[in-house]
């Protein structure tokens, strides 16, 4: 390309976006303003002094914790509900909890869409919440109102639910499962949008902003699994939802209160179409040879970028491939039209394809990962055939759920106060550990929480064989508490993980694509829970084949529990070995 034609484009791109570039100027200067392209509710500049930081973040956490409580409130005991009040079998039910579960996670597609495209996360947060608290109220309703709900038991007989009794319920289900799925991908987003990454201060605290993010979903999370579970089986159903509901009309309002003091990222179109355009203009240009000098590949100049929102990446080696979508052709040069998006696309939206690719390996490891936490259903059922008793008092076997929270409660401020400091004195790295080896340590020891819950069953079942109980539906008496140390192992491996995977994916994702990258994170998790359905279907098919009880029968005295749990234990390590590989190759992105 000729000089000429160079200024030409360098010009073009700086009247295109003159507006833009001031405000840069401003921020460089005077370094008061955020310089992450942040405006406040107006759409104007705003001042770091009275603004985001951890002065928002209050309202954001409480609004989760708040969102987690509701969320956590239908789930966490929803076995059980879906055993004892619509009377289904242990199977169906598992495999009903997963698939919605999994809808829940497949949903912040649909909201990170249209946070990143159009509403932004403010709005998208708003409407979907709204959403969700409608799900809420139905499902209170419905188990509130004795012709929305089948009739008790009588003996052994056990009406099922109507269609239309099911159908109404279904329907506020999966409302909520709509309306935490717009929540999700942007909440988690809105809050480290309140920190400038920048600056080196507000980005230090941005790593420790996950942590707690983390924590205050798994303080709503303690307060259902202790509160709400008691109130479900020994108040009602209906209190038992109808609280959660308040909850998330709580939720709403912290959320609102908050807005003067928040940070606001400008929507930057639609990721889906940048990158169908990149696609496009690289397979029209196919012959086209790329330029070994890579600042002949169309840019915007300085530090201003094509997509709004967004900062400018610099250009990488690998996928060369997608780089003929940025170069100038002849014909474009001649007839000066470098508008066309569908034709020439910017260095910045070609590395955003990129930077997905790469991450696509990483993603994937995170799905079996998931489905080992998407099994949390058959730790409760494991525990409804275990002793509830403790001295005077009956546990829900649901609540044991509450030590997987607490190990998470305790365990982050231990990790952040302590753990990173001194892995930071030998890694060298700001926050102890970087995000891949985070994650890395989660998926050894949640390998490790399988291990423990295959132990706990062999032990179930050899009391029930001495006990002559293999053939009887009832409980064996050995405590519920030996449950302990796979929750807590569990909880452990989520503070590494799971977070490791928030900061990951938030960190190496484009700026105005980070809500979209938050929802892939998600989807990890619907994926785990459709895989975790789908062994299930499968170790069901083929372990009752012949007549045979199979693993995991209704009577699970008879079944073999402990296999299923070895072949997940397996599952992880075997991904664990894939994740060390990939992680091993993978190249972060590099922001200009």
């Amino acid at each position: 390309m000729s000089p000429k034609a160079e200024k030409k484009i360098r010009v073009s791109g700086y009247l295109n976006n003159c507006t833009y570039f001031p405000y840069i100027l401003q921020n460089e200067s005077g370094g008061l303003y955020t310089a992450d392209g942040s405006v406040d509710i107006n759409g104007n500049p705003v001042l770091k002094s009275n603004s985001g930081n951890w002065i928002a973040c209050p309202f954001i956490l409480g609004t989760e914790c708040c969102e987690r409580l509701a969320y956590s409130g239908i789930a966490i005991n929803l076995v059980t509900y879906l055993t004892n009040k619509l009377h289904e079998g242990n199977v169906s039910a598992a495999r009903n909890v997963t698939i919605w579960q999994g809808t829940s996670y497949l949903a912040p597609l649909i909201g990170a869409i249209v946070a990143d495209a159009y509403w932004g996360r403010y709005w998208t947060i708003a409407m979907f919440s709204t959403i969700f608290f409608i799900g809420m109220g139905t499902l209170t309703l419905s188990a509130s109102v004795p012709a929305l709900k089948p009739s008790s038991c009588v003996e052994s007989i056990c009406p099922s639910a109507t269609p239309a009794q099911y159908a109404i319920f279904l329907f506020g289900l999966y409302l909520v499962a709509l309306g935490t799925g717009g929540i999700k991908p942007c909440v988690s987003s809105f809050g480290a949008d309140q920190f400038d990454d920048t600056d080196p201060t507000e980005r230090l605290k941005k790593g420790s902003f996950f942590n707690w993010f983390y924590v205050s979903i798994n303080v709503g999370s303690l307060l259902s699994s202790i509160f709400i579970v008691w109130i479900q089986e020994n108040v009602g159903w209906g209190l038992g939802f109808g609280i959660p509901t308040l909850f998330m009309g709580i939720a709403i309002a912290s959320f609102f209160s908050g807005t003067p003091l928040y940070r606001f990222q400008k929507p930057g179109g639609s990721p889906l179409t940048r990158m169908c355009q990149v696609l496009v203009a690289s397979f029209r240009k196919w012959n086209v040879e790329v330029p070994r000098d890579s600042s002949l590949l169309y840019e915007l100049p300085d530090k201003t970028s094509a997509i709004e929102g967004s900062r400018k990446l610099e250009h990488s080696d690998e996928l060369k491939c997608l780089d003929k979508a940025a170069v100038v052709s002849d014909l474009e040069v001649k007839n000066g039209n470098l508008s066309d998006p569908w034709r020439l696309c910017t260095v910045t939206q070609v590395e955003e394809l990129k930077i997905l690719i790469h991450m696509f390996p990483i993603w994937a490891t995170c799905i079996v990962f998931s489905a080992v936490n998407a099994q949390m259903p058959m730790f409760v059922e494991q525990g409804m055939v275990m002793d509830t008793t403790v001295g005077s008092f009956t546990i829900p076997p649901a609540s044991l759920l509450t030590f997987d929270v607490i190990s998470v409660i305790v365990g982050v401020p231990i990790y952040d106060r302590f753990l990173v400091p001194i892995a930071r004195k030998f890694t060298g790295k700001e926050r102890g550990f970087s995000e891949l080896q985070r994650m890395g340590i989660g998926l050894f020891i949640s390998v490790l929480s399988m291990v423990a819950a295959a132990l706990v069953e062999i032990k179930r079942l050899e009391v029930a064989r001495v006990l002559q109980l293999v053939d009887h539906k009832v409980v064996v008496p050995i405590s519920i508490l030996w449950q302990i140390p796979q929750y807590l192992l569990l909880g452990a491996s989520e503070i590494f993980t799971f977070i490791g995977q928030l900061e990951f994916f938030y960190d190496q994702s484009p700026d105005a694509m980070r809500s979209l990258c938050s929802a892939l994170s998600l989807l990890t998790i619907a994926l785990g829970s459709y895989l975790c359905s789908f062994i299930l279907t499968i170790v069901t098919s083929i372990t009752t084949k012949g007549g045979k009880p199979g693993w995991i029968p209704d009577n699970l005295n008879e079944g073999h529990l402990d296999y299923f749990f070895w072949l997940l234990a397996s599952l992880s390590f075997l991904n664990l070995l894939v994740y060390v590989f990939c992680a091993s190759k993978y190249k972060g992105k590099k922001s200009s």
